[in-house]
């Protein structure tokens, strides 16, 4: 039986690898898109290595609204991705290219270490994050993949606003109101409040229009079926996290 090669056939051939970068707000698909990128490259032969922080399942998986779930590594602010993928050459695994999903809780030095996977060892990088954090502003990972994937690409499917208008921008709803203040990250989900009810720490997130995330006006109550209904319990320090 022949050896496995450290990191797949890019490393012997040299063919140009790339660092893509999906994004977009929340509820617009990112998780699925991931495992779907994942399922198209392992069918094809590809081995990967699939990551993510701070998973709704607060679990180390990509899992999806839609039911779609696989295990992944979990990663923290701490974890250098190169080692992740060195350690797996060294066991005689092939990597071919990486998954990374919640892009957006990643360093910046963290980005760096994902591009120089592409540019030094030829692996391919695909990430999927947020675009901005509930207070519109750019997520530190998400602005260093703005500045240095070779490819970024919004993610095309639409979320919509309460009032029908595109939803752009992720609102914090803490109980029952909209707030602007806080930690950058908190982990929720997209639950309606029907599913939460309006008690103080409840937490939830909401996907609107800038004019109406600008106006703080989350409209009628949502009569949908939740994501997550949270606890009301405080949330530890590793589960601190946007959704």
């Amino acid at each position: 039986m022949n050896a496995v090669p450290a990191a797949g056939d890019r490393r012997r051939h040299a063919a140009p690898a790339h660092l893509t970068f999906f994004h977009g707000p929340m509820d617009c698909g990112k998780s699925t898109l991931a495992l779907q990128v994942d399922h198209n490259q392992s069918r094809q032969g590809r081995h990967g290595l699939r990551l993510t922080q701070g998973d709704r399942s607060r679990s180390a998986r990509i899992s999806s609204r839609v039911g779609l779930s696989r295990d992944a590594v979990e990663v923290d602010a701490g974890t250098d991705v190169r080692l992740l993928v060195r350690d797996r050459w060294a066991a005689g695994h092939r990597v071919d290219y990486v998954v990374v999903d919640e892009a957006q809780f990643l360093t910046g030095a963290q980005v760096e270490h994902l591009a120089e996977l592409v540019d030094q060892s030829h692996v391919d990088v695909y990430a999927f994050g947020l675009t901005t954090d509930f207070r519109a502003q750019l997520f530190p990972g998400t602005q260093r993949l703005f500045e240095l994937a070779d490819v970024v690409q919004r993610i095309q499917v639409e979320v919509l606003c309460w009032c029908g208008a595109p939803g752009l921008l992720n609102a914090r709803v803490v109980g029952g109101a909209m707030v602007r203040d806080g930690e950058t990250v908190v982990v929720a989900d997209t639950a309606p409040e029907t599913d939460l009810g309006t008690a103080p720490d409840e937490v939830r997130y909401q996907v609107l229009c800038r004019r109406h995330h600008v106006g703080g006006q989350l409209g009628p109550t949502p009569t949908g079926p939740g994501q997550l209904t949270l606890s009301g319990q405080p949330l530890a320090d590793e589960q601190v996290a946007v959704r």
